[in-house]
């Protein structure tokens, strides 16, 4: 059974990504500007030629056309990287082919989120000691037909919010958001997986990501086989 299409109105939505891309589209630029070294501009010259977000500006990737992308708005940039990065298994709702904008409506519900892919990349590694890192979060609003994944009636969409294996729990839910899209779907809202009670947002469409800015910057304190609780992040400065 397919999910409902409904109008969806969606403010202040919060979307976590690693504050090392928050500056600009290379995590080389800032070097570059520091000086005139031929080796640093060599470096971000590579940077570039391998960046995805750079070849889907010009329409070097499969997955998204040039003319689905975002410009001349504030964060241009972070919208596209989102349907330009896809991991190579992809994520619950795109295949390694296209990313997609993923949000939590609430902030704890994307600070969980994202705690749980961190910690989880802490243990393939098997990385014993504390991380550190920070996020920055990006707001975005949404008003536009999505569909749902909120069961009523008889309707059971549990077999497309599966907790895991990942990335094979992966596998009926990048189905479905396959055919959705071909069918001219703008996106999917459904029940977070990793954080009981809230609710997540996932859009297909570039140009539909409204009003983005940037909020709060956030560190998360985690480690390998410790339980993730509200007390290991927190809202730090940003230093621009």
């Amino acid at each position: 059974m397919k999910p409902a299409r409904r109008e969806v109105s969606l403010a202040d939505t919060h979307r976590l990504i690693p504050s090392k891309y928050s500056p600009s589209g290379t995590v080389l630029a800032g070097l570059a500007e520091k000086g005139e070294d031929g080796f640093v501009r060599d470096l971000v010259s590579i940077d570039a030629a391998t960046n995805a977000r750079l070849k889907a500006d010009e329409g070097l990737l499969p997955g998204i056309s040039v003319h689905e992308l975002v410009y001349g708005i504030s964060y241009a940039n972070i919208v596209n990287a989102a349907f330009a990065h896809a991991s190579p298994f992809g994520g619950r709702f795109n295949t390694s082919q296209r990313g997609a904008w993923y949000a939590g409506v609430e902030r704890g519900t994307s600070i969980a989120e994202v705690a749980f892919h961190k910690l989880r990349e802490l243990e393939e590694v098997s990385w014993s000691e504390e991380e550190v890192s920070t996020c920055d979060d990006y707001m975005a609003d949404f008003h536009a037909e999505f569909e749902s994944l909120f069961a009523k009636g008889s309707q059971d969409f549990a077999g497309y919010l599966k907790a895991g294996p990942i990335p094979a729990c992966y596998a009926k839910s990048q189905r479905l958001a396959l055919e959705l899209t071909e069918h001219g779907s703008n996106g999917i809202i459904y029940p977070s997986v990793r954080k009981p009670g809230g609710t997540c947002v996932v859009c297909f469409r570039p140009a539909l990501v409204y009003h983005v800015r940037r909020d709060g910057r956030f560190e998360f304190r985690l480690k390998a086989g410790r339980r993730f609780n509200a007390s290991q992040s927190r809202q730090v400065s940003i230093t621009t």
